[in-house]
């Protein structure tokens, strides 16, 4: 958003008596609440946001106790042009001085400590393995600048494994890649385009994770906590442990009217009459629906229920309009969706962190993600700045990894990583570190392994065509708006914070017609010193003095030929 657009808009039209209900308690949800404070000027007591479990924050997440472990399910990617995500934070204060943002104290650490990897790729038990290029040869690059060019519409439901020659899938680039995402050969290669177009700017640094920002603590105890402060501050109504299971409509005259909004509180049926200036707001998917846990000694089961959570109010929602989209695209083959992370809390610790220290050579919170390459179940981890919850000792460390092959054996442990307890997907790690010596030592002084089986967790990446995702303002609608992952925004990518704060912030400035305009996407595809580092990191050509290439190669399948 330019100077010129960011304006304070005027409050709308009976603005203090309407009411708004955002259904899902996640970053989408908390978001649309905070804009319909500043931007809309409704009374923060007007404003409820309504979710089955007793913690609000979504997939967000970060608790735990030293005494018996911590666990977060994963971390978001954020960069610097998130530019809801950081409009949002902006005006958020910060629980330490409130004379200061959320965003202040984000960018500050970001620029104390940036993160830079020195080690991104490790093999044969603890080497380092070459991660100094993306590895790609001329036909992967060529092939990746054809994506660039092709339309969505072209795509269609082409999987990345379709579309790529074979041999895409043993270069460094897709190592980083889909580990830094989470892509599957058998996801969508137009996610892949949304990808690369997004974050072109960040190629040239992508196999040291340049670019990439971190916070001080989990993102719950850095992002969420902050924002529910701050929304309970501005008497904002939380109700939790209300699980909804159907909203009702009015279709007449062409238009899309929210009417009641049913839930279930303490097993008991509750309905809420909604009028036709409220506002009703669904996230109508969630990655980490139907989660569950285990611990050191326990596995955690995939829940397959068919009792899918916001999904299965989605498919509910669905069979009324055709504009609401097409859930079973996204929720119907959990094997393709599902992947395991594990949170491990080590109690004086002398062996894993100096270790790890000593192998990348990069202090906790400023390497990011180390992925093990030669691993059976493609493993990766993270040793997060320390502390990594507000709570959490000093003497006490947490160890954060994640695969994205479940159901083959590892390389140590003999079981499919589905199978495993949390101390074998522990053993299987330090497998990898080289520390298979000093395994009993190092349980010795574990206190938890907590393992999280997310069936959903990239359900967003499954193949889909423009219809899938419903708009974020369905055709037609008067007050009923779609929230986060699954609703359709242009350009952008989900898997992302900025994805599900776009959508809050879309939903609210265009249901209220509050005239303002949503922050724009970053367009470093159209910059034509983007797209020029873009090529010369794809090709290789950093060592090849660039008087030496062709013209017509070096601009070849990029913006600079379609221009001329």
């Amino acid at each position: 958003m330019l100077n010129y657009q960011k304006i304070n808009p005027l409050p709308p039209e009976n603005i203090q008596k309407r009411n708004a209900y955002m259904i899902g308690g996640g970053i989408a949800g908390l978001a649309a609440a905070a804009f319909l404070i500043r931007d809309a000027h409704m009374p923060g007591e007007n404003i409820h946001v309504i979710d089955e479990l007793d913690v609000f924050g979504g997939s967000m997440d970060g608790a735990g106790v030293s005494e018996k472990g911590y666990t977060a399910r994963g971390g978001r990617e954020i960069e610097e042009h998130f530019e809801c995500f950081m409009e949002l934070f902006s005006f958020i204060p910060s629980l330490t001085d409130k004379n200061r943002s959320v965003l202040d104290e984000f960018r500050e650490l970001n620029i104390e400590e940036p993160i830079e990897s020195h080690c991104r790729l490790v093999h044969k038990q603890g080497e380092k393995a070459d991660f100094s290029t993306l590895g790609l040869s001329p036909k992967n690059a060529m092939e990746l600048g054809k994506l660039h060019m092709l339309t969505e519409e072209a795509l269609g439901t082409t999987t990345i494994e379709q579309y790529f020659d074979s041999s895409f899938f043993d270069t460094n680039f897709w190592y980083f890649w889909s580990t830094m995402f989470a892509f599957e050969p058998w996801h969508s290669v137009v996610e892949v385009k949304r990808y690369m177009e997004r974050f072109m700017h960040l190629i040239g640094g992508m196999n040291q994770l340049k670019g990439i920002l971190h916070t001080e603590y989990n993102q719950y105890d850095s992002l969420i906590l902050p924002l529910i402060t701050w929304l309970k501050e501005q008497n904002v109504c939380f109700d939790n442990n209300c699980k909804v299971t159907d909203i009702d409509f009015d279709f007449s005259n062409n238009e899309k009217v929210a009417t009641k909004i049913t839930f279930l509180r303490d097993g008991k049926k509750h309905k809420i009459d909604v009028k036709k200036d409220d506002v009703v707001l669904f996230t109508n998917g969630s990655m980490t629906e139907n989660t569950t846990r285990g611990d050191i000694d326990h596995p955690a089961i995939l829940n397959r229920s068919d009792d899918k959570g916001c999904f299965s109010v989605w498919q509910k929602l669905a069979e009324k309009s055709n504009d609401f989209g097409h859930p079973e695209v996204f929720c119907n083959d959990i094997d393709k969706t599902k992947w395991l992370s594990f949170t491990v809390t080590l109690k004086d610790d002398d062996i894993v962190l100096p270790h790890v220290l000593n192998l990348t050579g990069d202090k906790p919170g400023m390497g990011g993600l180390v992925t093990i390459k030669d691993s059976s179940w493609l493993m990766s981890w993270v040793i997060p700045k320390d502390p990594h919850f507000i709570n959490q000792p000093d003497n006490i460390k947490v160890v954060w990894a994640y695969a994205l092959k479940l159901d083959v054996k590892g390389d140590y442990i003999k079981k499919t990583m589905s199978e495993c307890t949390g101390r074998e997907m522990f053993e299987e790690l330090l497998y990898h570190m080289g520390l298979q010596d000093r395994i009993p030592d190092i349980l010795s002084h574990t206190v938890n392994v907590i393992p999280s089986m997310m069936p959903y967790i990239t359900a967003q990446f499954m193949p889909r065509v423009h219809g899938d995702r419903p708009d974020v303002i369905p055709e037609g609608s008067k007050n009923f708006g779609f929230l986060g992952q699954f609703s359709e925004v242009p350009n952008d990518c989900v898997f992302t914070v900025e994805y599900s704060v776009r959508t809050a912030m879309t939903a609210v400035y265009g249901l209220l017609n509050l005239g303002k305009q949503v922050d724009p996407v970053y367009p470093s595809q159209y910059d034509v010193r983007v797209l020029v580092n873009a090529a010369k990191t794809c090709l290789n050509l950093n060592k090849l003095p660039l008087k030496d290439i062709p013209l017509g190669k070096l601009i070849k399948n990029t913006e600079i030929e379609k221009l001329l």
